[in-house]
């Protein structure tokens, strides 16, 4: 027996004095409210109501327990408000910066689909972890090292003019002794500034004989951009963003780069309930190869034209 719904058509049909009102009341049929009165009795072993009477009049056994009962449908009430709150509570999830405008509003979008809905925060790598940690978001997609990952992102090295090649070899770049002019850089931008990315690069340009000064890190991707964007330099990228920067792109050949994403929560948090509803959409907002659109086009662009 659904003793709430059965208070709920007893306490409404006390309330009107008729079955027909009361079932209104409770938005229910005149039908339902009578067979979950007459159950509601059967449970108890005793009448709520006369039915000898045109309308519904309390039995002394109802007027007894009409103000548990009503006590009984309010808490129902309180907690189904308290649910459909709480599922719309907002998932203040904190976000990287080179997720574009569309893909973050793509993002939230499909979150509502879902019945989340996100309050995102922008932030680099080691804010992202800072504001986690103090609890200032719900849950934060950091920067991990591959193995770690649940999304994996590859990186290349993208720049304004097509290199004519399939790979781009970091000892291409390297500056012979009798050279004059700038040396060609490679752009490290700050969501790529962290241990499992910067230092194999760096080892990388130690051991091809690079400058140390061909190995820069950037101070946000504005500015790595505009400076590969009007000279030689490259820029260390995924291929969603190169593009969205109309560069080219192309993997490294010396090595395999890419940025790993997992999902962390707060202490109020859980990472696997919104992992589990918007895996797909994370994927493509950060733009994994394999979630399609942005990241499969690119890739599938800029090798096509290598090849």
């Amino acid at each position: 027996m659904d003793l709430v719904g059965a208070c709920r058509a007893f306490v409404n049909v006390s309330k009107h004095g008729s079955f027909t009102d009361g079932a209104a009341a409770a938005r229910m049929s005149q039908p339902v409210a009578s067979r979950r009165v007459a159950a509601l009795e059967e449970h108890f072993g005793e009448q709520l109501f006369e039915r000898t009477s045109r309308r519904a009049v309390l039995t002394p056994f109802g007027r007894d327990m009409l103000p548990v009962a009503r006590q009984l449908v309010q808490a129902a009430d309180v907690l189904l408000n308290e649910a459909e709150a709480a599922k719309r509570k907002p998932w203040r999830l904190a976000v990287p910066g080179i997720c574009s405008t569309v893909g973050l509003a793509r993002l939230v979008a499909d979150a509502r689909g879902h019945g989340v809905t996100l309050d995102l925060r922008v932030a680099p790598p080691a804010q992202r972890m800072e504001l986690l940690h103090a609890q200032q978001v719900r849950a934060a997609l950091l920067a991990v090292p591959p193995d770690e990952a649940t999304w994996s992102v590859p990186l290349g090295l993208a720049g304004a003019q097509d290199p004519g090649v399939q790979r781009v070899y970091l000892e291409t770049l390297r500056m012979g002794r009798a050279a004059t002019g700038l040396a060609r850089r490679v752009w490290i931008q700050p969501e790529d500034d962290v241990p499992h990315i910067r230092d194999p690069l760096t080892r990388l340009r130690d051991a091809v004989g690079l400058r140390p000064a061909q190995v820069v890190a950037g101070a946000d991707l504005t500015t790595a951009a505009a400076e590969v964007l009007c000279t030689r330099d490259l820029l260390l990228c995924s291929p969603a963003q190169a593009e969205e920067l109309a560069l080219n792109w192309r993997p490294l050949g010396e090595t395999t780069l890419s940025r790993g994403f997992a999902l962390a929560a707060a202490a109020d948090g859980n990472p696997q309930h919104l992992e589990a509803r918007l895996g797909d959409a994370l994927a493509r907002c950060l733009g994994c190869p394999d979630a399609g659109t942005q990241a499969g086009t690119a890739q599938g662009t800029t090798e096509g034209t290598a090849a």
